[in-house]
């Protein structure tokens, strides 16, 4: 077995074992830290990929991958805590009480 193989086999298992994890929960933090490691191990799976066919540019594809996932996952995480991904619902009042 080459080595590219052993390597997306692994990745392959580590996406079942996210899945997994992102459909059973328990609570929405365990589902959204599931769905953030699905997509590092996207990230994971382009580099390795291109590394190995030798398109360094697929490195470039999986950093701006990796850079979209986080801010998503910023995104998601602010949205559960605030229920929007405005400014905080409090902050507007304050500043027209005054």
């Amino acid at each position: 077995m080459s080595v590219l193989a052993f390597s997306l086999l692994a990745l392959g298992v580590a996406f079942v074992l996210a899945i997994t994890r992102a459909a059973l929960g328990p609570t929405p933090f365990d589902r959204v830290l599931a769905v953030n490691t699905i997509g590092t191990l996207a990230v994971l799976a382009i580099a390795v990929y291109g590394f190995f066919d030798g398109r360094p540019e697929f490195l470039d594809i999986a950093l701006l991958y990796a850079l979209i996932n986080f801010i998503g996952t910023i995104a998601i995480l602010k949205y559960f805590r605030f229920g929007t991904l405005g400014d905080h619902p409090h902050s507007s009042k304050k500043d027209k009480s005054e």
